[in-house]
């Protein structure tokens, strides 16, 4: 693991968020849809399911999607300290569902696009603290626009969780190399 649990969980939430609108499709586009993000990422915390919240959220969703296109770390700096500084951190440590100790960045009180906001916002900082925005990735499958997050040690990921990108590309691949070779017998 290269970052806190944590950290991750909150990188991949990320990813997650920016994908709900990959490859001409938006999946939240009513409160609803919303609440079903929310209980596939086991998000705990206060929820009102309300059309503000999910405007909040697609905001969110909106800046974040600039740190992940901008072309530099610089950029991507200030983004994210524009993020952290849009926020009320209320940081705490918790130890809930079994996956021990970590950070909340803000009050299990507070309103979920503020505490997305915030744990994002410091998940994005440490990633960059570590030298890690390179890590921000789009996916480079032909025809996607969804993107990833690389946390794998070589840093060596090239295609989204969104669908079969990567399986794609690699059976592609298989088949063109297949092809050489039976040209040449």
């Amino acid at each position: 693991m290269i970052f806190a649990h944590d950290t991750e969980l909150a990188l991949r939430t990320a990813a997650a968020l920016l994908n709900t609108t990959a490859n001409g499709h938006d999946t939240l586009s009513e409160p609803p849809a919303l609440e079903s993000f929310f209980a596939s990422r086991r998000d705990s915390g206060l929820r009102a399911g309300t059309p503000d919240e999910l405007r909040e959220v697609v905001d969110l969703r909106s800046r974040l999607g600039e740190v992940w296109r901008a072309s530099d770390t610089k950029t991507k700096v200030g983004l994210v300290n524009a993020l952290l500084s849009s926020t009320n951190l209320e940081p705490q440590l918790t130890n809930h569902d079994g996956g021990g100790w970590h950070l909340h960045a803000a009050s299990g009180k507070a309103p979920v696009a503020q505490r997305m906001r915030a744990e994002l916002a410091l998940a994005l900082a440490d990633l960059i603290r570590a030298n890690g925005a390179d890590r921000l990735r789009l996916c480079e499958a032909p025809g996607c626009d969804a993107v990833l997050v690389d946390l794998s040690r070589n840093r060596s990921r090239r295609y989204c969780d969104t669908g079969n990108c990567g399986n794609r590309q690699h059976v592609a691949a298989y088949r063109a190399r297949r092809a050489t070779r039976l040209s040449l017998l």
